[in-house]
């Protein structure tokens, strides 16, 4: 058992090209500080096992990002180590923050250098969706085409037009929300919820491809330039195939949501699989599925060892 103390920035999921072809698209890590500043990467691939120790009540700053170039960013930590007060970041590093700029950048917002070259490549809109049916709009750089929907945990998704920069991509995104009615945000609650309970892989791809299938029509006949109409299927890791009934012993299985809080206490559990930062782990003594989400860990403060989580006192007839 380890003293070291880790700030948690989250679950990352490496692109393919990134990993060994035997990690099966990327190996999904939780990303995690020292409070020198270096940066570990534990795995978290089925049948890893995960224990922690949460040591700090509230969320500490994650720091912010800047961009130099299309392929260059970089993630400067909070030289305050200051309380987050807005998500994962302190003021400060809120308004330092120069990702949060791409967001108005089609309508006139003002970008750096660098984040400008970003939002010049090549970009994807997609329609992803999740494990209860709810279906969104998004987008991605070309360099982040697999990895972004591997993150944020779709179940299915089609890429359904290329653009030749940020600027039309996120112009068809807002149209697409406003003539079509997709969301461009899932919350990450709802995300975990659904995966208690997840529809049937056939009626996920059914809905997925009725949504696509509407933007495409919109498309058909918007007058805006710069793009092209794809019809491509994102290639969902196998890693999170045991959380949609297949690939794992416990995918068929009842399922319950983790029953403590991540902001406090010891926790450990063997982890079976993994769809964004969405676990389904086992806990000791109990052959029992929990549906853990992993991204109520970001910002906190932990120290690693081989803890276990308290098995819920609940009628043996629910497992």
């Amino acid at each position: 058992m380890t003293d070291a103390r880790y700030l948690v920035h989250g679950v990352s999921w490496p692109a393919p090209n990134a990993s060994k072809e035997a990690d099966d698209g990327g190996s999904p890590v939780l990303r995690l500080q020292s409070p020198e500043g270096d940066f570990r990467q534990l795995s978290l691939g089925p049948g890893r096992r995960l224990g922690f120790h949460v040591v700090e009540p509230g969320r500490s700053c994650l720091g912010h990002i800047t961009v130099r170039s299309a392929g260059s960013r970089s993630h400067v930590l909070c030289t305050a180590s200051a309380p987050a007060v807005r998500g994962k970041q302190c003021e400060r590093c809120f308004v330092l923050d120069e990702s949060r700029l791409m967001h108005d950048f089609h309508r006139g917002g003002r970008v750096t250098p660098g984040m400008r070259d970003y939002l010049m490549q090549e970009h994807w809109l997609y329609v992803a969706t999740f494990a209860g049916g709810a279906t969104k709009v998004g987008t991605a750089s070309g360099r982040s085409k697999w990895t972004r929907l591997a993150e944020q945990g779709a179940a299915v998704a089609r890429y359904v037009a290329k653009a030749r920069d940020g600027r039309v991509v996120r112009i068809l995104e807002d149209l697409v929300t406003a003539e079509v009615g997709l969301a461009q945000q899932v919350r990450s609650a709802a995300k975990a919820e659904a995966l208690l309970q997840p529809l049937p892989p056939a009626e996920l791809d059914v809905i997925n491809a009725g949504a696509a299938g509407n933007v495409h029509a919109l498309l058909a006949r918007t007058a805006v330039d710069g793009f092209e109409t794809v019809e491509e299927q994102w290639a969902r890791p196998a890693h999170a195939d045991g959380l949609y009934g297949t690939g794992s012993r416990y995918g068929h299985k009842p399922r319950h949501a983790y029953p403590h809080p991540l902001d406090t206490g010891q926790h450990g559990f063997d982890i079976a699989a993994l769809s964004g930062p969405n676990a389904l782990v086992r806990l000791d003594g109990t052959d029992a599925g929990f549906v853990v989400n992993l991204s109520r860990l970001a910002a906190r403060t932990v120290t690693l060892g081989r803890f276990s989580s308290e098995v819920p006192a609940v009628q043996e007839a629910l497992f």
